[in-house]
């Protein structure tokens, strides 16, 4: 039995995914080999490295823009969704781009791969933003092979302390304490985790992980974005409004 979060993230991409597509689709095949909403490069922050030859997982696809290309440049990839939506834009993506990807419909946290499956795991705004990392970090530590590489790209907390819910902006202030952060049910919308980077620290490595980087994402100069509702380019040209995890699982 799917777990409340679970059925109610599912049901609201379902709902959402034609109209996210719509928006942001174009600009994430465009440029799909980087990161975050700015899309910084992956050819700049090598977060994944060289993938030719290697079993590649992403999660939390939506389209499959990233497994896509990634495949073009002779990864194996499979690309997995909790959202049947989702998927559908996926399979016509692949199709136009002539790229064969496994799709797969499952949840994050309960991942239908044999032990040792894969070599890298990664997610871009994708699971680990939707799932329960204490639930999620042991799935991923289970499908990666030794020295296998976990990378991924959530919002930062800084973005939640600063949110001013009267005004409905950005602000410049914390609004909030450190305490609130954690589960953040947003009513008729997703249920999100947003963890303290304390926390994901001691939960990379009570499962094993080492930590090799975490990059912090401001918007580069210049940069423009699909994701208007993110935090204004002001804001986020002074603080990072993302950052991005890269561990390594023990031999």
């Amino acid at each position: 039995m799917p777990r409340d979060h679970v059925r109610r993230n599912r049901a609201f991409w379902d709902d959402d995914a034609d109209a996210y597509q719509e928006v942001h689709g174009g600009a994430l095949a465009a440029r799909p080999l980087a990161w975050g909403v700015w899309r910084v490069p992956e050819s700049e922050l090598q977060v994944l490295g060289d993938v030719r030859g290697r079993d590649v997982l992403e999660l939390g696809c939506g389209a499959a823009q990233w497994s896509a290309a990634l495949a073009a440049q002779g990864a194996r990839c499979t690309a997995l969704d909790l959202s049947g939506v989702q998927l559908a834009h996926a399979r016509e993506h692949c199709r136009a781009s002539g790229v064969r990807v496994p799709l797969v419909q499952a949840g994050a946290e309960d991942l239908p791969f044999t032990a040792g499956s894969f070599d890298v795991v990664f997610c871009d705004h994708g699971a680990t933003s939707f799932c329960d990392p204490a639930r999620l970090l042991p799935e991923v530590a289970r499908v990666l092979r030794p020295r296998g590489l976990l990378a991924f790209c959530t919002t930062n907390p800084l973005v939640y302390l600063t949110w001013d819910a009267t005004r409905e902006r950005q602000s410049r202030r914390l609004q909030r304490s450190y305490d609130e952060l954690g589960r953040w049910d947003l009513g008729d919308g997703t249920v999100d985790w947003v963890v303290p980077t304390g926390e994901w620290v001691r939960l990379l490595r009570a499962n094993g992980f080492g930590i090799e980087d975490l990059i912090e994402l401001r918007a580069p100069e210049g940069a423009t974005t699909t994701y208007t509702e993110f935090v204004p380019y002001s804001w986020a040209r002074r603080w990072p409004a993302e950052h991005v995890w890269r561990a390594r699982r023990a031999p």
